[in-house]
């Protein structure tokens, strides 16, 4: 895919919603939907926040293999990124992604044990645009 970087980083960036995926124990995928990104290096590695005490971080620990979805409704387009997921608690993960207001979500600050950093590493994409699919592979 011709600037792939490009395009699926102003996709992603323009989305309030994005959707990430784990394999349970039964190897089932399970799909939620997160909030927009809190950081991205390029469209190879995407992190969010989320709960440690969640079902998905167990998840994670337990099989790392996931994918996240950003779909923009406007335009009928989308793209999935496959990958693994690995589950930061350092302080240095949290304090990289820690915003004002999130005392909301994690009311003892940046050291609370129930915050944690997911830092998605996508291998490979699959992207959807004008009735059209096309895989990639991230660098």
């Amino acid at each position: 895919m011709r600037n792939a970087e490009q395009t699926i980083g102003k996709l992603i960036d323009k989305q309030g919603v994005s959707f990430i995926s784990s394999v349970d124990a039964e190897g089932y995928p399970n799909t939620k939907a997160m909030l927009q990104p809190r950081k991205r290096e390029g469209i190879k590695y995407i992190y969010f926040s989320t709960n440690t005490s969640s079902m998905r971080v167990e998840q994670y620990r337990e099989n790392p293999k996931s994918c996240v979805y950003f779909y923009d409704k406007r335009f009928f387009r989308g793209v999935m990124l496959r990958g693994m997921i690995e589950v930061f608690e350092d302080k240095e993960s949290k304090e990289m992604i820690w915003r004002e207001g999130d005392t909301m979500y994690y009311p003892k600050g940046v050291t609370d044990p129930d915050y944690c950093v997911l830092k998605f590493t996508a291998q490979t994409g699959r992207y959807y645009s004008n009735f059209k699919s096309e895989d990639f592979i991230v660098e």
